[in-house]
């Protein structure tokens, strides 16, 4: 029988909501070690925008569709309330690195110290962006996860990419518009707004396509290492149950 976990973080991270223990498995602090890590610095490198051709893309892009590729890992192996748990500790994480962030920003700067400028332009996000990355991550990544547990019960678990893509279709789609239009709403114009989310969400889900057979790699390692493959037929499919 594994061992039950000491540290409070592991409780939280495993039983948050439950009513009883559960299952303690090798390999999913991992996951949501790295997923959180990912997460917060696709926003820090958000600003930096790479030339590949003619092409232009954020930091933030070449990072942020990893996190989806988790998310279909932690829903097809470890099920929807495996995925509602961490989404939400990285909603949270994204959050406190926003407002630390800007308050250590508006800290008054020693007169010695000449960085403050530099400093500023990577720490320093607006309010603004700061809610429209909040609410399309949240909404985006939980749209993700609910249509992949969805397809996984429609297609009884067979062909995993076509969960692992239309999952992304959709979630991809609220992510990429709800962030779009509360960022740049009354910024860009009508036309070039349109053309910042076909843009983004074509790459995204291109991203989404070619990582598929790494995907499938890790999706059966982990189901072979954790002995588990979870079906969510009994699941509450919100993401404010505080249960499976």
């Amino acid at each position: 029988m594994a061992a039950w976990p000491s540290s409070p973080f592991s409780r939280l991270l495993y039983n948050w909501g439950l009513t009883e223990k559960t299952r303690v498995f090798k390999y999913y602090d991992l996951l949501a070690s790295v997923f959180i890590v990912v997460l917060v610095i696709s926003n820090l490198l958000g600003q930096k925008i790479c030339a590949f051709g003619p092409f232009r893309v954020s930091g933030a892009q070449l990072l942020f569709p990893i996190t989806y590729i988790f998310g279909d890992i932690f829903t097809e192996v470890y099920g929807y309330g495996g995925s509602r748990r961490i989404i939400w500790i990285g909603f949270l994480a994204n959050a406190v690195m926003a407002g630390l962030g800007n308050l250590i920003v508006a800290l008054p700067a020693a007169p010695e110290w000449k960085n403050q400028e530099a400093f500023a332009i990577v720490f320093h996000q607006v309010p603004r962006l700061v809610i429209a990355s909040l609410v399309a991550y949240w909404c985006g990544e939980f749209a993700n996860s609910y249509v992949l547990a969805k397809m996984k019960l429609l297609t009884k678990g067979r062909y995993l990419w076509t969960r692992t893509v239309g999952s992304t279709v959709v979630g991809q789609a609220f992510d990429t518009v709800i962030l779009v239009l509360i960022a740049f709403t009354g910024e860009v114009t009508g036309p070039g707004i349109w053309r910042l989310i076909l843009s983004a969400y074509l790459f995204k889900v291109v991203y989404e396509v070619i990582a598929t057979p790494v995907t499938y790699a890790i999706v059966g390692f982990l189901k072979r290492s954790e002995g588990v493959d979870t079906f969510d037929y009994n699941t509450r499919f919100t993401p404010f149950a505080t249960e499976v």
